[in-house]
Parts: C-alpha cells; structure tokens; sequence
C-alpha cells in the first residue's frame, strides 16, 4: 500500500492504493498531512483497506497528482551526501551533514511544470530520495532509533539555480533552492514498513531522453538513520516535515552537461517509489501557481 493525492492543486483527494486499486481516504482524514501522519494515519489506513471499508475512487489514473503530504511545516535538505556527487563539485566529503532550506511552497506535484525564473541561466536537477516524518523526533539517542519516526519516502527533485546557490548566496545556498516550483515531490509516499532496504535503492534522471544520474542510495555518505539522528540534535522533526537526503553523481554542476532550458524535459525516478516527469518552461509563459501546490 502506498498513499497519494489526487486532484487539482489545492483540491488533492487523499488516496490508498493496493493492488492497483485506488481507495478514498476520506473517511479516515481530510488529507495526507502532519496530524494523519502523527495519529497513526498510515497504519489505519492499510487497517480499513484490508477490511474493505473505503470506497474505490472511480477514474484515479486519469487524475492529477500532487505532492503526496500536504503542506509540510519543514522541507530540510542535506547537501553532498553522495561520494562521487561530492567529488564532482570538488569538495572533501564532509564530515557531518550539511543541511540547508526550501520553503516548503516550493512542493509541486511530480509531473507538474518547472518554472525557469527570470534571467536564470543555470538550473539543475537532483533525483533525490525523500523522507518524510511520521512522529515527532527530539534528541534521538541514537540513529538506531530513527524508524520508528519515519512514515516512509517519496521521490524528490531538488531543482536548484546554481548562480544563485553560488554566486548570490551570501555564504549559504537557499536562494538557489527557493525558487516557485523548485520540487517537484512524489508520486506517492511509500511507508517505511514496505521498503525493504532504503539503503540499496537505484535512483536515476535524464533530460530530454538522455541519461544524467543513474546510481544508488549505497553511495550515501550519511545513510537515512543518521541524517534523521543527526537533524533530531538540532531541531525538532515534526510529523509531515519532509527530508531531501542528497544527490548522486551527473548534475549540470559537475560541468559535464548543459543546464536546462526551456522546453526541456526532466524523467527521473528511484525504484520501489515511483517516477516523474517535467517539464520546463520560461517565466513568462508559465500558467503555474507560483504560491506553491502542496
């Protein structure tokens, strides 16, 4: 079982699918959100659709889907956490996590488009694995005790303007990460319980047809138990709160491929959760919700 949201921007239906069936969650909650994750959502849910006790929802593949959790009250993300993604900006593997900021209004749904600021000439893709929270995590002893507050993962595209992480940041790369649209989340969130090993997942992109990233989540540096460990000594994780773990190896940075333009098209995915597709437009032609879709 996994769970989505299905709909217009800002009118997603929450959704279990099993079996390739799609199930209406809304007699369980309103939404995927930080309140069903932390009440034990995603257990009741796989609980009523055993029990056969939601209805189907009629034409789900031809619905749009959105971010899989609702308005996360924090998007944290770790930077240079693969060895060969750090090589090839020409950094040292760092020492302990580097975390850095998205406003959480950056959330689009993973086929949704990409907007292409105005005079921004060096946009980038990152296929990245997502962790969301289902429980909140306050000084955890240590990473052996970081499951039991993860409500599973999702598939992340931490779309970034290297000009203005770089060259307009002031020392820090936010500003090259904040842009509307900026990442594209999902399809769906997988729960923990139904991936069996988070650290043995390949994850991939490509532009227009043309392989960037292909690696996996064993080239971490810092795998999913610490990360989760490591933020809990620093700041509170809430339910909801989503994680983007890092990139591979294959990003327009590492001066190997052209950055993005528009009328580009990105695909990327990781296995055992799913796959997007995007695509790029101007500033000017965009007909997006630049205010976010979460």
């Amino acid at each position: 079982m996994d769970l989505l949201r299905l709909g217009p921007p800002g009118q997603e239906l929450p959704v279990a699918r099993h079996d390739r069936q799609h199930y209406d969650l809304r007699p369980l909650t309103a939404d995927v959100d930080s309140a069903f994750l932390a009440a034990d959502g995603i257990e009741r849910a796989r609980v009523a659709v055993q029990a056969g006790q939601l209805p189907e929802v009629a034409g789900a593949e031809s619905l749009r889907v959105g971010p899989p959790v609702s308005r996360p009250g924090a998007l944290l993300c770790i930077g240079q956490n693969y060895a060969a993604h750090a090589e090839e900006s020409g950094s040292p593997p760092p020492e302990v996590p580097i975390l850095f900021f998205k406003h959480p209004n950056t959330l689009v749904g993973p086929d949704d488009d990409v907007v292409i600021p105005p005079d921004a000439h060096r946009v980038d893709w990152e296929v990245e694995l997502a962790v969301v929270i289902g429980r909140r995590a306050s000084y955890l002893p240590s990473p052996a005790d970081a499951a039991a507050h993860i409500a599973g993962f999702t598939v992340s595209n931490d779309v970034s303007e290297r000009a203005y992480q770089l060259e307009q940041s002031g020392g820090q790369w936010s500003k090259g990460k904040c842009c509307a649209t900026f990442n594209p989340l999902g399809p769906a969130l997988v729960p923990y319980a139904d991936v069996p090993d988070v650290q043995d997942l390949p994850l991939w992109s490509s532009v227009n047809g043309q392989e960037r990233q292909n690696s996996s989540t064993a080239d971490m540096i810092f795998d999913v138990a610490t990360i989760v460990w490591h933020l809990s000594q620093y700041l509170v994780l809430d339910p909801g709160d989503v994680i983007n773990t890092g990139t591979p190896q294959g990003v327009a940075l590492s001066g190997r491929f052209p950055y993005l333009h528009a009328g580009d098209t990105m695909e990327l995915g990781i296995e055992s959760l799913g796959r997007q597709r995007q695509r790029l437009l101007a500033h000017d032609d965009s007909a997006a919700d630049l205010g976010g879709q979460a």
